[in-house]
């Protein structure tokens, strides 16, 4: 057949193969096909990491029986309007999901089992959202999703705590190994070597630059991104930023290198400005460090502010935190510095939101806050440390205990990826939809 010949030997005088001239129906319909192959997929988005989940079960040891070690409770979301983060606490007898024996990245000081709480009704509870369904957080889900990606906590001790949560719960799934650059406990790598996923961790408690001074004070540069995480950010396709207990410590602020203020110093001629004027500058600063990044083209998560739960005085007044149970069935709402603050960063988010968007960026938020809230049972108090040690240590009611209820902080994690995702193929899918029907005309 000569249209099996070579097409050097068949082109006409503009040198255009003739096999060409003479099908053009061909090169249509072999583009229709990839667009429909390409397509198949986008109206089920996640069956792809539903298979391999269903596999990496069948390697699950039996002593892995917890929630999430099935195929069955990968949960595809069906309503992407319900709002995750209103709702409340109910009882979950399953929970909790691994203990200090099984898990060894809980720190220290949020070891409440190890160090006696006599009490673990607190880790049996469960988040229930108002109309819908928070499914418990699924480590083979997780791990299948961010799969060749890369995750940075950026904040505070919290978001310490937060990360070394989210390590114990994929544990039932893989244990990563340290690929960390320092040997510095404030800046940690963990690689899952099976996802090829990183997780990593930097500690900047202000976001900002900072130093600290021999009077007890803080000098905050409030117009500087802390260069202990910004040259790094670009690496990551999801950031995690937090901030929130260290702005209540005594500080002197900067801008341009200039004194413009303080924060409870005590300091004479030196204008006495609210904590809140730092840390909205603090988070603007951070903000719009990630958005001026050439090359990042990640998702910005934000986790809103952690509410402590100290009663009978502050931290260093004998507060404490001694209940056992959740705050449901009667109406709290923040209040007082804490919803300070939480607006605060909340109007910061939305105007970094609006800039990023200009740079194709997504900005996301994590609003733990109003579940938290609610868990003044979920502290470690006195429990972070041996009775007979001779320890100077305050009753801890920020932190959070390991298991405990910070560990719904990754359910909410899961399934705004999910969610994510979900959307992501819906836009991809209905752009193809586009380039099909163009296809159609030509």
């Amino acid at each position: 057949m000569k249209h099996l010949q070579s097409t050097d030997s068949m082109t006409n005088r503009n040198n255009i193969p003739l096999s060409f001239q003479k099908s053009p129906t061909i090169i249509i319909l072999t583009a229709l096909t990839l667009i429909l192959l390409t397509l198949a997929p986008l109206y089920y988005p996640l069956i792809g990491y539903t298979i391999r989940a269903a596999v990496s079960v069948d390697r699950l040891p039996n002593s892995h029986s917890a929630a999430g070690s099935s195929a069955d409770d990968i949960v595809i979301p069906t309503d992407d309007k319900c709002d995750i983060f209103s709702g409340e606490w109910v009882p979950d007898p399953k929970a909790p999901y691994y203990t200090n024996h099984t898990c060894w990245a809980i720190h220290e000081h949020q070891n409440c089992m190890k160090y006696g709480r006599p009490d673990t009704g607190f880790t049996k509870w469960k988040w229930r959202p108002d109309g819908c369904d928070l499914p418990v957080f699924n480590p083979f889900q997780f791990l299948e999703i961010v799969r060749g990606k890369s995750l940075a906590f950026i904040g505070d001790s919290v978001g310490r705590n937060q990360m070394q949560s989210l390590i114990c719960l994929l544990s039932r799934a893989e244990y990563p190994i340290d690929v960390s650059y320092t040997s510095d406990e404030h800046f940690k790598r963990w690689q899952y070597t099976s996802y090829n996923f990183t997780l990593a961790y930097f500690w900047t408690p202000f976001l900002v630059n900072s130093r600290t001074t021999n009077t007890g004070l803080f000098n905050l540069y409030l117009d500087e991104p802390d260069d202990q995480w910004v040259p790094y950010a670009s690496e990551f396709d999801y950031l995690i930023l937090s901030s929130g207990h260290w702005f209540y410590r005594p500080a002197m602020y900067y801008v341009k290198r200039r004194l413009v203020g303080c924060r409870f110093c005590q300091v004479d001629n030196i204008t006495d400005l609210p904590m809140y004027y730092g840390y909205r500058r603090a988070f603007r600063t951070a903000f719009r460090a990630i958005n001026k990044l050439d090359d990042f083209k990640g998702l910005v998560i934000l986790r809103t502010f952690a509410p402590s739960h100290f009663e009978g005085g502050e931290w260093n007044m004998g507060g404490d935190c001694v209940r056992t149970k959740p705050l449901n069935g009667g109406k709290v709402e923040l209040e007082g510095p804490g919803l300070e603050l939480y607006m605060t960063q909340m109007e910061e988010f939305r105007a970094a939101e609006r800039d990023g968007k200009k740079k194709g960026l997504k900005y996301r938020v994590l609003d733990i806050t109003g579940a938290s809230l609610l868990r003044p049972d979920g502290h470690p108090s006195k429990y972070g440390h041996l009775a007979s040690e001779n320890v100077t240590m305050y009753n801890d009611c920020v932190h959070w205990c390991l298991p405990g209820p910070i560990d719904t902080w990754s359910d909410f994690l899961l399934e705004m990826l999910k969610r994510e995702g979900k959307r992501s193929n819906e836009e991809k899918k209905k752009m193809l939809l586009f380039q099909e029907k163009k296809m159609k005309f030509m």
